[in-house]
């Protein structure tokens, strides 16, 4: 089962890491940032848990941004003790809100709520591909594609990251995982056989960053 992906944009390294310990990665995973200006898109995440009191600024100003372009569940924790706060963020599109200090349990179950209403998605179609990564089933243009183990791992962590750019090696710890030894051309090859089945003479999906890796694109 695909595990949901939470950002957790907290300046407090402390909470942020309170906040994952009690979640736990058994059924999340985690991008942490600790300022605004690192949050360059959100088309991972699953779920968003937002302090509005950031280093930078406020997060109310990223919160109107994502919801230009986004509908990812956004709970919204803060320091400020003020009912105006609150109306503001969840006017401007906030799904839930708590105040500091607060209960991470209680944390948990409101994550856990906000999530199941949001499954994290599995399955992902366009421009004639077909990708179904719980059940194993891929198509292009309604022929079935087979892949291999390494290809579908390759695969999955690409297209869940469509638009960011991966270095070559968080693509080589993710797919080979704790393997001793990975020889250095074994992710080139499998990019190649990935291009050889999804992708045509005007359909391009996995682009080359030289000299750092590769990014997924749908457009």
């Amino acid at each position: 089962m695909q595990k949901h992906c939470i950002y957790i944009i907290e300046d407090d390294s402390a909470i942020n890491h309170g906040i994952e310990l009690t979640l736990g990665n058994d059924k999340y995973r985690f991008k942490s940032f600790y300022s605004l200006k690192e949050v360059e898109q959100v088309n991972e995440a699953d779920l968003i848990i937002l302090d509005i009191n950031l280093p930078d600024g406020s997060g109310l100003d990223l919160l109107k941004r994502i919801r230009k372009t986004s509908n990812v569940p956004i709970l919204i924790i803060t320091a400020n003790d003020s009912e105006m706060d609150e109306v503001t963020g969840l006017s401007l599109g906030a799904d839930d809100y708590v105040k500091k200090p607060f209960s991470l349990m209680a944390l948990r179950l409101r994550v856990q709520k906000l999530l199941d209403k949001n499954p994290a998605q599995a399955t992902f179609e366009k421009r004639g591909l077909e990708f179904d990564f719980d059940n194993l089933k891929f198509y292009k243009n309604g022929e079935e594609i087979d892949f291999s183990k390494t290809e579908i791992r390759l695969l999955k962590c690409l297209v869940e990251n469509a638009g960011t750019t991966l270095s070559r090696e968080k693509l080589i710890e993710y797919v080979w995982q704790n393997q001793q030894y990975v020889d250095e051309n074994a992710l080139t090859v499998s990019i190649k056989r990935l291009r050889d089945k999804i992708e045509s003479d005007d359909l391009k999906f996995i682009h080359t960053v030289y000299g750092i890796g590769y990014v997924f694109k749908w457009e």
